[in-house]
Formats: C-alpha cells, sequence, structure tokens
C-alpha cells in the first residue's frame, strides 16, 4: 500500500517538488498535481512560516472513485489511485468528492487530472519525480505494508497526521509536525492576492470562476465566509496565542465547479419528475381525475423537461462527445451513473405511456401498473441527485440527511404548480385537491428549512455553508426565495379556493414557485462550494 510521508521538519518551501511533477507529466500552466502552500503565524518580530506539500492523498477509501461514473478513476494493486484521461467525461463529481481539493481538469485534455504517484516510474521501480528532487529529503515515498520500508517505519516512529481524518478516506499522506493551522484549509483561508502570486483569472475550466471573492481572506468577507468566530489577522488564534495563521503563498483556487448548469438541471429535473408523480399519485388515491387531454400534455411537458435536463447534464460535462460513456461504461457505485439509468428508464416509461394515452389507453386507471411504475421512477428520479451529493465528500452541507427530502417536496412544488397552470389553460376544473397538497407542501417544506436551519450541524463546514446562506452574500436570493417562493404562494393558495379567484391567485403563485425554486436551487449548490477545501 503506498503512501507519502512529508517531513515538515525538513520541508524548506523551495516547490521542487512541484517543478519536478509538472516537467514529468507535462502539467499545464496555471494547474498543479503538486503544490505547496505557505502559512505564517505570529506577529513581527516573532513570526515563522510554515511549508505544506498538498497532492493527492491516494486514500484507502477514495471518495473520487466511488463518485466516478465512468471508472476514469481507480486503484491499482498496490494502492495507487490513478486515472485513464481516456475514459473521464469532464463531470468534474470526483473534484466534489475529494475532500483534499486534489484534483483539476486538465486544460489541455479537458479530462481529470491529479497526481498519481508517478505510477510509470514505480512500474519501473524508480521513485517519484518529487522525490527524487527534494534537496532535504522531506518527501519519503513507499509500501507502507512492508514494515521492513522506510516509509512504514518512520510514520511507526514519529507522531504523524492527516489531513481531515473524519472524512475516514483513510489518507496514505502523512505529515511529520504537521501544523494544524496548514493542514486545514479554513485557519487560514485563501486570499485572492498574495505577496509573491496573483492570479485575476483561472485556465481552460477554471477560467471564468479561478477568483471568488467570497474566498479572500481579508477581513471584510473572512468573517462572511467563516462566521463571526473566525480569527482575525493580529488577533489570538494559535496554541502560542502569537496572532491568527495567514496563508501568504498557495495555488490558485478551483472555485465553483457546478455551476449554473447543474442549478438548471436540478430545477428540470424536479419539474419533469413532479409533472408526473404527483397527479397520477393522485389518480391513483382517487383524489383527482385526469383527463385525457391534461393526461396527454402532462406527459409531453414532462418529456419536454427531461430533455431539457439530459441537455444541460451534457452541457456541462468537460468532454460533452463522451456522454454515452456513463451508459455504456458504467461504473456501478456512483450515484451519477444509477441517476443516468434512473432517468433513461423514467423518459421510456413517460414516453410509453403517452404512446397509450394517443392510442387511447393509459387513462382513467386504465393501466395502475404503468402509473404506479411511473409514480415510482418520478420519486427516483426527484432525489437520486442527493445520493449523489451525499457522494461528494468534499461538500459537507450536502451531506444532509434531510437533503431526498428536500428534493422531494421540491419535485412536488414545481411539477404541482406547473400542473396547475396545465389545468387552467386546458381548463381542467378539479384543481381545488391539487392546490390543498400544494399549501400542505409549502408548509411541510418551510418546517423543513427551519429543522435544517436550527439543528445543531456535525461540522463547521456545513455551519458555515448554511450561514453564507442566511447572513452571507446569498442572503438576498435564499430569504426572497423563502419569501416569495414560499410564504406568499402558500397564502394565495390557501385563498384561492373559488373558481373566480383561482385563475387570479394561482397563476401568480405558481409562477412564484416555479420561479423562486430555480433561485433556491441556485443558492443551495453554490454556497457549499464557496466554503474553501484546503
Amino acid at each position: 500500500m503506498y503512501g507519502f510521508v512529508i517531513d515538515n521538519r525538513r520541508c524548506i518551501g523551495c516547490h521542487a517538488c512541484t517543478l519536478a511533477c509538472k516537467a514529468e507529466h507535462n502539467t499545464p500552466v496555471g494547474v498543479n498535481r503538486t503544490w505547496v502552500k505557505y502559512v505564517e503565524k505570529g506577529l513581527h518580530p516573532h513570526t515563522r512560516r510554515v511549508f505544506t506539500v498538498n497532492r493527492c492523498n491516494h486514500c484507502g477509501d477514495a471518495p473520487c472513485v466511488t463518485i466516478c461514473p465512468v471508472r476514469s478513476l481507480f486503484v491499482r494493486d498496490n494502492g495507487i489511485v490513478d486515472f485513464d484521461n481516456q475514459r473521464c467525461i469532464g463531470c468534474k463529481a470526483c473534484m466534489q468528492a475529494c475532500p483534499y481539493d486534489a484534483l483539476h481538469i486538465d486544460p489541455a485534455t479537458r479530462t481529470s487530472s491529479k497526481c498519481n504517484y508517478c505510477a510509470h516510474r514505480v512500474d519501473e521501480g524508480l521513485e517519484p519525480a518529487c522525490v527524487i528532487v527534494c534537496p532535504v529529503q522531506a518527501i519519503v515515498s513507499g509500501d507502507l505494508a512492508d514494515a521492513a520500508s522506510p516509509i512504514a517505519q518512520l510514520v511507526a516512529r514519529q507522531a504523524v497526521a492527516v489531513r481531515k481524518p473524519e472524512k475516514g478516506t483513510r489518507p496514505h499522506l502523512y505529515y511529520i509536525e504537521g501544523d494544524a493551522a496548514a493542514l486545514g484549509p479554513t485557519d487560514a483561508p485563501p486570499r485572492l492576492s498574495y505577496t509573491q502570486a496573483e492570479q485575476s483569472s483561472g485556465v481552460g475550466h477554471f477560467a471564468a470562476h479561478a477568483a471568488e471573492p467570497v474566498l479572500d481572506g481579508g477581513p471584510a468577507l473572512r468573517e462572511k465566509v467563516l462566521g463571526p468566530d473566525a480569527p482575525r489577522e493580529g488577533q489570538g488564534g494559535d496554541a502560542a496565542g502569537d496572532g491568527a495563521a495567514r496563508r501568504v503563498y498557495d495555488a490558485p483556487a478551483r472555485g465553483v465547479l457546478w455551476d449554473w448548469e447543474v442549478v438548471g438541471y436540478l430545477w428540470t429535473k424536479s419539474i419533469a419528475a413532479g409533472l408526473i408523480g404527483l397527479p397520477l399519485l393522485l389518480e391513483l388515491l382517487g383524489a383527482i381525475s385526469l383527463s385525457p387531454r391534461l393526461a396527454v400534455a402532462l406527459a409531453v411537458l414532462s418529456l419536454v423537461f427531461l430533455g431539457l435536463t439530459g441537455a444541460l447534464l451534457v452541457k456541462d460535462l468537460d468532454r460533452p462527445e463522451r456522454f454515452l460513456y456513463v451508459l455504456l461504461r458504467p461504473q456501478w457505485r456512483s450515484w451519477l451513473t444509477r441517476g443516468a439509468y434512473i432517468i433513461t428508464a423514467f423518459g421510456a416509461a413517460t414516453t410509453l405511456w403517452l404512446g397509450l394515452l394517443l392510442a387511447g389507453f393509459g387513462h382513467d386507471g386504465a393501466l395502475p401498473w404503468l402509473h404506479g411504475l411511473l409514480v415510482l421512477l418520478a420519486a427516483l428520479t426527484a432525489i437520486y441527485t442527493a445520493f449523489l451529493f451525499a457522494q461528494a465528500k468534499g461538500r459537507d452541507a450536502w451531506q444532509s440527511p434531510l437533503l431526498p427530502l428536500h428534493m422531494l417536496l421540491r419535485s412536488v412544488l414545481t411539477g404541482g404548480s406547473a400542473m396547475l397552470l396545465l389545468g387552467l389553460l386546458l381548463q381542467q376544473h378539479d384543481l381545488s385537491r391539487v392546490t390543498r397538497v400544494l399549501v400542505a407542501v409549502l408548509l411541510a417544506n418551510g418546517l423543513l428549512l427551519a429543522a435544517e436551519f436550527t439543528q445543531a450541524h456535525v461540522t463547521r463546514d456545513t455551519a458555515r455553508a448554511l450561514h453564507l446562506m442566511t447572513r452571507g452574500p446569498l442572503r438576498l436570493p435564499f430569504w426572497t426565495s423563502v419569501a416569495l417562493g414560499s410564504v406568499l404562494p402558500m397564502l394565495l393558495l390557501a385563498g384561492g379556493q373559488d373558481q373566480f379567484r383561482a385563475g387570479l391567485w394561482i397563476i401568480p403563485a405558481a409562477v412564484l414557485v416555479l420561479t423562486l425554486s430555480l433561485v433556491t436551487e441556485h443558492v443551495w449548490v453554490r454556497a457549499p462550494q464557496l466554503i474553501p477545501l484546503r
């Protein structure tokens, strides 16, 4: 089981490892497989600088391997976590899964890349390039499972630390005298500008997002990101009480990886699932009776939004021409793969139902087995992304056990709102029970949000992400979506029960729910990605 030891007693921060790695793998400018972070502590003249070499941790339980939908990332027999850029589709799921921010999109190949332990050298009996070039032998490599190896003896004799052990990834990158402020990402937050380095824009995939203002370590924004308890520069923050830790040099931040395409995909997917799941469930329960015309409209509109979902998913890939690899070269532990098959099955079943409707079958309970299957597939389509987000271990706020219920309720709200608009357009008069359901779901959604924001959070990063939503830079869209996307529609729907007021009040309520749910998705997707991982 191969691993690394970084001996901080020796490291001088010379960047020889970074340069050797770039030369060995021809890594483009702007991205790094290995990089060095500088953190300073104390107040002048009593200061000290800590160097931290960062790279892939070659975890014993690598979340990037689990989440990869196409087996582009894999573990060799010797424990090295390697990658195959011929299979990668550029979905960036591995980057969200890595708690150590060790992966990047190579701007030359537009595929995921990282330290692979110089596996080609190891196969020839050689050590990694960074180990060979280090002038002070601060990087030690070898087989941790071999008790006689120097690295195993070093780990056994010395007190070593790993980054984020609470993640349960069993990292095989150990630090001797690793400083907690340097190993963690938030005690010394990232900055936009350093004394020795500055990058106003990224490269390749990161061109638009490398410089996220909210990540700056300045005092005005530090509190917004990290909360009011964050230590300020020049104030006590480390064990010695000699001044807070300050990050003074680092590689460029990745920025937001999943942006508007993923936000849009979550929104269109929730509408597509809700348009089928809610009305068919209500019909199976005998609460409503769908007219053939409304049933056809629901099926067609659901397929339209499902098609938009697929288009947004492909658009988000850095190698969109490889999108079929998810279905043809699947890795079944990934919820991205499972979700692709769920969406495909849901689309196929909806198409079958539409065909039967056009042929004169499939409505008025004629095919209860198909309706039941569609309700099940619609529910799975609505919630599977919650399990995909749970596999993204790098983003703590996405690990919430309430996330599947959040996504299910949002699907009911968006699908039900779209159904109300269709019903009014097609003069389907039996809408009162649908409005009652939506009022109840809006109330339940509000209670769920209250539970999410008032419960004790397992990690500080989760609390920081929720702080960004409620009191940070995302507070305006968040509270707007709560007030205008939940409270006001609930009042409008509760008041619009008679036929005269239904059209007058239901239309703005449904439009508000549909519009503001998109804002809600934006906030929930973006906030966790603004918390630094390294």
